[in-house]
C-alpha cells in the first residue's frame, strides 16, 4: 500500500477513506484504471497509456473537465511519487471513476481519481530466467464487444483467473473469449512465434489493448508480427509463447500443458524493448 495516495489532486495518507458506500466505483467497477512504471523519474510509455485511458472514459460517457488532461494528471503524478521517495522506480496506479449517486444510471459524470505509487525492484523490468508456467482458465468467458479491450475497473474475470493459476500453482492463466479462442492472460497480453512470424490476437478477440502490446506491433522491426486467432491446438503447435505488459516488459512461457517451448526471439524482442524504453 502507498504510504501517501493522490485523490482529485489532494496528497491523503495511504489509509485514508477515500469512497462512501454508495460510491459508483465500488458499487459497480464504474471507471478504469492504468498502471504506469517509472523508472529514473521517468515513464516511457506514458502517451500511450493516456491514449487508452481517455478513449476508455469517452467510451464510458464521462464529462470531462478541462483541468482534467494527460498533463495533469502527469503533474499529480509527479506529486505524489515525490512524497513517497519512489522517483527511481515506481509503480503508479491511476484508477478513475463516477462517484456517489444513482443506482444503475450514473447521475454525476464527472471523474474522481485517486493515484497510489509504490517501489518497484529496479530490475523488474527484466525478462525472467526461469520459464512460466500456464494453463487455461475455463470458468470465465471474455465477450468480444467495445468493452472488452478497456482496463475496466470491474476486473473480475482476471482476479478469478490470477487466483485460479495461484491455486493451481501456476504462473499465470490464459483466458478464452466467447468464440473458444485465447485471448489473453490475467495480467497480459499473449503473443506465439510459428515459422519466424511472430503473433498476437487481434482487438476484436477480446484481450485488453495493451500498452506493451500496441508498442511491439508498431516498434519490434527484426522480426514480423502480426495479428492473428490463437486456438489451443495452435499454441501448442507454437515454438515460442511470451507475455507483455508495460511493467515487465515480456516474461516467457516454458511450459503450456504437455508442450515446452524455447525463448531465444524472446529474449532478443526483449533486447530491443530494453535499448528504447527499459533503461530510462
Amino acid at each position: 500500500m502507498s504510504e501517501w495516495i493522490n485523490f482529485n489532486g489532494k496528497i491523503l495518507p495511504g489509509r485514508e477513506p477515500i469512497a462512501g458506500a454508495s460510491n459508483r466505483g465500488l458499487r459497480y467497477g464504474d471507471g478504469l484504471f492504468e498502471t504506469i512504471r517509472m523508472e529514473k523519474g521517468e515513464m516511457p510509455l506514458y502517451d500511450l497509456h493516456m491514449q487508452r485511458l481517455f478513449r476508455g472514459l469517452a467510451l464510458l460517457g464521462f464529462e470531462l473537465p478541462a483541468l482534467f488532461s494527460s498533463e495533469h494528471l502527469k503533474e499529480e503524478i509527479l506529486r505524489l511519487v515525490k512524497k513517497n521517495k519512489v522517483e527511481n522506480a515506481a509503480r503508479v496506479r491511476i484508477n478513475v471513476f463516477r462517484g456517489n449517486g444513482g443506482l444503475f444510471d450514473p447521475e454525476d459524470l464527472r471523474p474522481n481519481y485517486v493515484i497510489e505509487a509504490d517501489l518497484l525492484a529496479e530490475n523488474y523490468f527484466r525478462i525472467n530466467e526461469n520459464g512460466l508456467t500456464v494453463d487455461v482458465y475455463s470458468k470465465a468467458i471474455k465477450s468480444c464487444d467495445s468493452f472488452s479491450n478497456i482496463k475496466s475497473n470491474n476486473y473480475l474475470s482476471y482476479a478469478m483467473a490470477a487466483l485460479w493459476a495461484k491455486q493451481e500453482k501456476l504462473n499465470d492463466a490464459l483466458l478464452m473469449n466467447q468464440y473458444g479462442r485465447i485471448c489473453d492472460s490475467s495480467i497480459a497480453n499473449v503473443f506465439w512465434l510459428k515459422d519466424g512470424i511472430v503473433y498476437t490476437p487481434p482487438l476484436s478477440e477480446g484481450p485488453v489493448a495493451g500498452v506493451m502490446r500496441r508498442f511491439i506491433l508498431e516498434s519490434i522491426k527484426e522480426f514480423p508480427v502480426k495479428e492473428s486467432v490463437l486456438t489451443t491446438e495452435m499454441l501448442e503447435e507454437a515454438e515460442e509463447i511470451f507475455l507483455s505488459n508495460a511493467a515487465y516488459g515480456i516474461r516467457w512461457i516454458k511450459q503450456f500443458r504437455n508442450t515446452q517451448y524455447t525463448c531465444s526471439v524472446s529474449k532478443e524482442i526483449y533486447k530491443q524493448l530494453f535499448r528504447t524504453i527499459g533503461g530510462r
